[in-house]
């Protein structure tokens, strides 16, 4: 991969087992962090802190493109022509946030097609979230309110991070994602005032997703081998368990004042400590379906892997117009 006068390569598990990054050159970069500035993919950066942000941005834009996937069968039943509208509009975003997604983990050394390789083998990983299935147009809105405003405070946080192509993206992606946002409290709260049998849907809907919520930031910190130095390094802004938290503070009180029960008994904030308490979250049904065991991660790759052996011939197309064009008589 070529960027900015370097030549890189996608950092491999074999090579960081024999990898001892320089000293002098480590102290600088973190003083860097330390000041705040931005790296940019032709500056000098650790083994490490380079393999992770392309673990981190590559599994963010395959969560893009699969998470477009149960909202997109919506768009043909969604309840009225403004819905549907609003739908397309919304997949359209999230397949145009993967590309910038893609495109910045490619300034690490790590080729597009390697990553849509890695995703379709199961290699790579992407949001728990999206291995449910949407059963109706409720499950649309509790993701298109609840998931979103999710996805926004991870976003928000990392986007001032320290690596200045995922930041500027997300800059991006945080404005569309407003957007998002508003579309699904609209409808989220057209199924609360709504009628018995619509609130009841509702309240459904946000029985069967309350826990993948909730594994939605992933285990606590505490258990995480790298996020102490993630944290020092500014991969990551914020803890899972304070992006958690500040996720329930936001949007607890909006679900109560519809009228609406969150399911679980246990769910209370602690007011010594201001951080939010729940029932045991069940952590192996996470672990179990971020690693390929979800009600749906069969079908979702089975659909992404259609679409890209489908879509083959177009892709040929573009790569041989391209060559034309970059040598004449190709």
């Amino acid at each position: 991969m070529y960027g900015g006068g370097y030549i890189f390569s996608e950092p491999s598990d074999k090579d960081q087992k024999d990898h001892i990054d320089d000293p002098v050159k480590l102290q600088e970069f973190e003083a860097r962090i330390d000041a705040g500035e931005k790296i940019e993919p032709h500056d000098w950066m650790p083994f490490e802190y380079r393999k992770q942000l392309i673990r981190l941005i590559e599994q963010h834009a395959h969560s893009e493109v699969i998470g477009a996937l149960p909202e997109g069968t919506w768009i043909t039943r969604a309840p009225g022509f403004k819905r549907k509208l609003v739908l397309i509009a919304k997949v359209q975003d999230e397949m145009g946030h993967a590309q910038l997604l893609y495109s910045a983990a490619e300034t690490l050394g790590k080729s597009r097609e390697a990553m849509i390789n890695d995703l379709l083998s199961g290699k790579s990983k992407y949001s728990n979230v999206f291995n449910y299935p949407a059963k109706t147009w409720a499950d649309v809105t509790v993701i298109g309110f609840l998931i979103d405003a999710a996805a926004i405070v991870n976003q928000v946080a990392n986007a001032k991070g320290s690596y200045g192509p995922y930041c500027r993206a997300l800059e991006r992606i945080c404005y569309e994602e407003s957007f998002h946002l508003k579309q699904g409290h609209d409808a989220f709260i057209a199924l609360a005032v709504g009628t018995k049998a619509q609130k009841d849907m509702l309240q459904d809907a946000l029985n069967r997703w309350w826990r993948p919520i909730i594994h939605f930031f992933g285990p606590s910190d505490k258990a995480s081998v790298h996020g102490e130095k993630l944290m020092r390094w500014k991969v990551k802004m914020a803890s899972n368990d304070d992006m958690r938290n500040q996720f329930l503070d936001m949007y607890v009180p909006k679900i109560l004042e519809l009228g609406i029960t969150i399911p679980d008994p246990n769910l209370k904030k602690n007011e010594s400590t201001g951080r939010w308490e729940f029932s045991d979250p069940d952590w192996n049904e996470f672990k179990r379906v971020i690693n390929g065991d979800g009600p749906c991660n069969a079908e979702r790759l089975a659909v992404r892997k259609f679409a890209e052996e489908s879509n083959r011939w177009v892709r040929n197309a573009l790569l041989k117009q391209t060559m034309k064009q970059t040598i004449p008589y190709a």
